[in-house]
């Protein structure tokens, strides 16, 4: 790739809205494969416009719908609601499960 065109993608990626999570804990709710309602705190590692990207024990299904809650204690937390589209299992165990929100 060509410096100059490394150069416009840093560039956009310093315009795009982007919130380092500092590992900060959300409660997420799934339906898992059996139909049973999950939910777990797990840790957010990235947050920007289109989505978000967590830490978790275990795998979520792909296309599965979640609803984040952040700060689910304070009665004006904030609620927002994805699907999955990557599930990747990392070298501890754990799974990186990246989120693209809803509009």
């Amino acid at each position: 790739m060509a410096d100059a065109e490394q150069e416009k993608l840093n560039e956009e990626r310093r315009q795009s809205f982007r919130l380092d999570m500092e590992k900060e804990l959300v409660d997420i709710v799934w339906v898992n494969d059996d139909g049973q309602q999950s939910a777990k705190k797990i840790v957010c590692l990235d947050f920007s416009r289109g989505g978000l990207k967590l830490d978790c024990d275990q795998a979520i299904a792909l296309e599965t719908s979640v609803k984040v809650v952040f700060k689910a204690a304070d009665p004006r937390s904030q609620k927002l609601s994805g699907r999955v589209i990557r599930c990747i299992k990392q070298d501890n165990g754990w799974f990186e499960i990246a989120l693209q929100l809803d509009e």
